[in-house]
């Protein structure tokens, strides 16, 4: 297991992690939560080489996918760098990248009764000034497009996670600081504590974020 207890704070710097080989030729992972080796829960940052590929297979715990760079590829078709999806359990694709791509990927995290399959394209947000964008709600959880740029953007923060103090997010763009730590792009932070004030923003940031998870 990788990251399971969710009682304790979690921060980790994607790309200083290896690279690591997946069942597929040409497709790699970068595990930042595990609950098995092939199976179960899974949070991870995955990379697919110019033509590699997955044979056919289903999600029986549902898959969230957000396209960080290239294009991403399935029966659906094709999703391009600021894709968000999500794959309801039971569904099931065969995916591949004809040119290469990197994805923030989740799976089997989805309640059985969050059926709703989705697909947005956040691109189109990146030219506000600022923005919070509801990507998907189902119960407690809440999962957000977020673009701060100045102190009082945190105060809409703290209000859509008023209810509970987890959340996770993806740093996409800028920086952030939480407790003096340093959150830059491809920065992966989850916690059941989340404090408002120990949040800072250092220039501007985009992130990918999920609220009531855990």
């Amino acid at each position: 297991m990788l990251n399971m207890d969710f009682l304790k704070e979690v921060l980790i710097d994607s790309k200083a992690l290896d690279w690591q080989a997946s069942p597929m030729a040409g497709v790699w992972r970068k595990p930042l939560a595990r609950e098995e080796a092939e199976r179960g829960h899974a949070t991870s940052i995955v990379k697919y080489e110019a033509g590699s590929f997955f044979r056919t297979h289903p999600h029986p715990g549902g898959e969230e996918i957000f396209v960080i760079k290239g294009t991403f590829s399935d029966e659906s078709g094709d999703y391009h760098a600021g894709a968000y999806f999500r794959n309801p359990p039971g569904t099931s694709h065969a995916p591949h990248s004809k040119n290469g791509c990197e994805l923030f990927v989740k799976l089997h995290q989805f309640k059985v009764n969050d059926t709703e399959q989705v697909f947005i394209d956040t691109s189109v947000f990146v030219n506000e000034d600022a923005g919070f964008h509801l990507l998907h709600e189902h119960e407690e959880e809440s999962v957000y497009w977020i673009k701060l740029t100045q102190i009082s953007d945190l105060s809409r923060l703290n209000e859509n996670s008023k209810e509970t103090n987890s959340i996770e997010f993806l740093m996409l763009e800028g920086d952030l600081s939480y407790n003096n730590n340093l959150l830059n792009e491809g920065v992966w932070f989850r916690t059941h504590d989340f404090q408002v004030d120990n949040l800072n923003i250092e220039r501007y940031a985009i992130l990918l974020c999920k609220i009531g998870h855990f």
